[in-house]
């Protein structure tokens, strides 16, 4: 091979190279120079929590307790004799409203009527059979005093004649005719005599049986007032089922009457919730437990508000506490409360507003003192005896407090908290001591929780 071809094979292999060569010195010098990550600066996150500002409230404290609606009285209306109905009210059925002393049923009286009768006319032959004995006495007394009179003269006639048979001027004969005299005086005298002690055994027996008879007549005319039932309370009728003629026995319930003018409801509560009513006084005079006269000093006082809801519409009465049952609910061990509505029905709206009537499920609500400068806060912000704050910076924090007693949907903090600070009330997840917060005031439940403590339940 000529040094010339050598020379050109040379060179075209340069011409080779040459492109890679300077690709690898191009990417060389891109990778060399080519400018690192932009670094952007680190910023804190933060995350927006809804918080409450605290507030001094005047406390209204409150125990809630559900029983049922019962009439204050029940009227069993039974009949008391037996008859056939002879009217009854146009108004007696089942449901109806009844005005006190209005006649619903009359009982035929025919039967009571014939009984006094007949009664009033033995009572006048007993009148007149003492009557009849009155006038014999006297009859008898008079007599006896001419029959008396008599025996005395005989008795001087037989002793003269006795004398007379001494100086034998007289018989023997004669003398016993006149002691014949005197025996038969004496014999009629004792007969009145007789006569007059058995008047007053008579007399005894027919006042006996006048007094008999006038009791007879009296249980009649009693009897006879029993033929009609009248309602003795304003009432409302339930279970009726009568109807002229129907034969009616003695002790038959005939319906049932429910007084309209008081209900009562028997609540539960709880003993504990009875403390937060009082202050701290009065919960001394519970320390040697509940009687009822300390029952009657404490709690008939308060304010008790029924309250009753089913669908769209809802109802409240003003109630009173007026006593405790005598023995604690058997599974609860809660204490049950009776408290009554008077007058249930007189503002009751038909479709609008129901009165308060037997069977209705209610809440009771009893509302103690006011209770001054009380910190309250939602319930469900208290996690474990701690709440989570927002402190000066802005930042969240944990701190620990003491829960003087819940109510309802709120705590009532008794230390570790002071107003105006912020608590959080949404749920920080995750729950990082120290991270930065945007505090969100939710204002709607600051006046909620404001409503909560001092009138009488959040919105339901």
């Amino acid at each position: 091979m000529t040094q010339k071809n050598i020379t050109k094979k040379i060179f075209k292999g340069i011409l080779t190279l040459l492109p890679v060569v300077a690709a690898v010195l191009l990417v060389g010098y891109l990778v060399t120079h080519r400018p690192g990550p932009i670094k952007k600066p680190i910023k804190e996150s933060v995350t927006p929590l809804r918080v409450i500002r605290i507030a001094s409230v005047g406390l209204i404290p409150r125990a809630i307790g559900f029983g049922v609606a019962r009439p204050g009285k029940i009227w069993e209306a039974i009949s008391e004799v037996p008859g056939t109905v002879l009217s009854i009210h146009p108004q007696l059925k089942s449901g109806e409203m009844i005005p006190a002393h209005t006649v619903l049923i009359q009982i035929d009286p025919k039967e009571y009527h014939l009984t006094m009768a007949r009664l009033e006319a033995n009572i006048e032959e007993i009148k007149a059979g003492l009557q009849e004995l009155a006038e014999a006495r006297e009859n008898t007394k008079k007599m006896m005093a001419i029959e008396n009179a008599s025996l005395v003269l005989a008795q001087k006639s037989f002793e003269r004649t006795r004398q007379l048979l001494k100086g034998n001027a007289a018989s023997r004969d004669a003398v016993d005719r006149e002691q014949r005299t005197l025996l038969q005086q004496q014999q009629a005298v004792q007969r009145l005599k007789n006569t007059l002690s058995l008047i007053p055994s008579k007399e005894k027996a027919l006042k006996s049986a006048l007094i008999v008879n006038k009791t007879h007549l009296s249980q009649a005319e009693i009897d006879l007032s029993k033929t009609t039932i009248k309602a003795p309370m304003d009432c409302r009728l339930e279970d009726v089922n009568m109807d002229v003629g129907q034969f009616v026995r003695a002790g038959q319930l005939l319906f049932k009457g429910h007084a309209t003018g008081l209900t009562e409801i028997e609540a539960l509560f709880s003993i504990d919730t009875f403390r937060t009513l009082l202050d701290e006084q009065k919960v001394k005079q519970l320390q040697s437990g509940i009687n009822p006269d300390t029952f009657k000093t404490l709690f008939h006082q308060m304010t008790v508000l029924i309250r009753l809801k089913s669908g769209d519409w809802s109802a409240q009465w003003h109630g009173r506490v007026d006593r405790w049952r005598e023995s604690l609910d058997l599974q609860t061990r809660e204490i049950r409360v009776v408290v009554v509505v008077d007058n249930p029905y007189e503002k009751a709206i038909p479709g609008i507003r129901p009165p308060l009537s037997d069977g209705m499920f209610c809440r009771v609500e009893l509302q103690g003192p006011v209770q001054k400068d009380r910190l309250v806060i939602p319930r469900s912000a208290v996690h474990n005896q701690s709440v989570f704050m927002v402190d000066l910076d802005k930042r969240l924090q944990k701190r620990d407090v003491q829960v003087a007693f819940f109510q309802s949907e709120v705590a009532v903090i008794q230390s570790g908290l002071s107003q105006g600070e912020m608590v959080v009330v949404s749920d920080p997840m995750p729950a990082i001591i120290g991270m930065k917060i945007i505090p969100m005031i939710d204002a709607p439940l600051e006046q909620e929780i404001k409503a909560e403590s001092q009138a009488g339940g959040m919105a339901q």
